[in-house]
């Protein structure tokens, strides 16, 4: 089956806002005061706990797109020959990988290292663990895809894959409704002192919490309900593989929007019991933005892959098709130097007021020629 071209431009779109979209928009906002981009400008921020803006979308849309490929890749081996065993170790090699990246994008390469001892002629030094953080976004993304690709290739009805899926929503809504974080019994079991996730991570995640030793929003439990989201994606990419008589793509592409509206209001209505929270990735989030995600890809799907209309998406084409790789990039390639040296003098004619929106432009400008150089030599990183 031929390649989407609308899950590129989706991916790359997603990662637009990481690679600098937010900042210009929010530059824009600064300098119009207009007040949608104002608005807009506050839907760039995540929220401090409950709640919900397009901010806390990003990761999990990326998740769910990472889903959809999958059912692709999956039939595109099996067509080649590749036995089902080769696929299970293709999977788990995959998402040990992403737990690479994540642990190489915290810093496990920077050698940060500290002084335990000294002698005449030498100096003793030893690697500090105990301050690098384990969790991060890439391993999430790897062992939940990882957990949900297993779950989808060892089923074979629809039904049961569902099950699964519903299931692991309902076990984890059970398990903090129910189970108190134990140092801190009288709290809300939805708070961050008093959730059985963040209580879980305090006791068996290794080195630092990302919110100062109490929480980590992507610690180990929360796990569960990505696994959940990775299959929301993969039953999308299912659905678009299916093939039946009188199924035009137009109605393929009404069905998900559907179906994208359903899984948003099941969302909504679990909030009244279970807060749709992003860093605790609760099943009324995981429903509520997998419906946004399902809607975002089915407007992306019938523009480009039903209407036909590709070359707006090239820009977010040469973004998406090295996701990964423009993610590790940053924390590495100092693009900021190169903006600043490439584009700081053409800036500086501007008034002071333009100079925020003006520098976002300039290095997202940067990461994209990066990435169109290596999309012009077919350089892609494939994990």
């Amino acid at each position: 089956m031929k390649r989407l071209q609308s899950l590129d431009a989706l991916r790359g779109f997603d990662m637009f806002w990481i690679v600098g979209g937010g900042g210009i928009f929010a530059g824009l906002a600064s300098l119009t005061g207009w007040a949608p981009l104002l608005w807009w400008e506050g839907q760039l921020h995540h929220v401090p706990w409950h709640g919900f803006t397009f901010e806390d979308m990003i990761f999990p849309l990326f998740l769910f797109i990472a889903g959809i490929s999958f059912p692709f890749s999956m039939a595109k081996r099996l067509e080649n020959g590749v036995s089902l065993e080769s696929l299970h170790k293709q999977i788990i090699r995959r998402g040990l990988l992403l737990v690479l990246f994540g642990f190489i994008f915290n810093g496990l390469l920077s050698f940060n290292f500290i002084t335990v001892g000294s002698a005449s002629d030498a100096e003793f030094i030893s690697f500090d663990l105990s301050k690098m953080r384990f969790a991060s976004v890439l391993g999430r993304i790897g062992l939940a895809w990882m957990f949900a690709a297993l779950i989808f290739i060892y089923t074979n009805k629809g039904s049961t894959r569902i099950a699964w899926c519903a299931g692991l929503l309902i076990f984890y809504w059970l398990l903090l409704a129910l189970v108190p974080a134990f140092d801190n019994p009288g709290a809300d079991r939805f708070s961050m002192e008093g959730n059985f996730t963040s209580y879980f991570d305090r006791l068996f995640l290794p080195g630092r919490l990302l919110r100062g030793g109490i929480h980590d929003p992507e610690g180990w439990l929360g796990i569960i309900p990505a696994t959940a989201t990775a299959m929301l994606g993969m039953f999308t990419g299912c659905f678009v593989m299916w093939r039946k008589e009188g199924l035009t793509e137009l109605r393929r592409t009404g069905y998900m929007a559907i179906g994208g509206v359903i899984l948003a209001g099941l969302g909504l209505l679990w909030d009244m019991a279970f807060p749709i929270n992003k860093n605790l990735w609760t099943s009324s989030f995981v429903c509520f933005v997998g419906g946004l995600s399902l809607l975002l890809f089915s407007l992306f799907y019938l523009i480009i892959d039903v209407w036909g209309y590709r070359k707006w998406s090239f820009f977010f084409t040469v973004i998406g098709m090295n996701s990964i790789t423009i993610y590790m990039a940053q924390r590495m390639i100092r693009f900021t130097f190169t903006s600043e040296f490439v584009f700081k003098g053409m800036i500086d004619w501007f008034p002071e007021l333009w100079a925020p929106f003006l520098e976002n432009c300039a290095y997202v400008a940067v990461c994209w020629m990066f990435l169109y150089f290596l999309y012009r030599q077919k350089i892609f990183l494939k994990v």
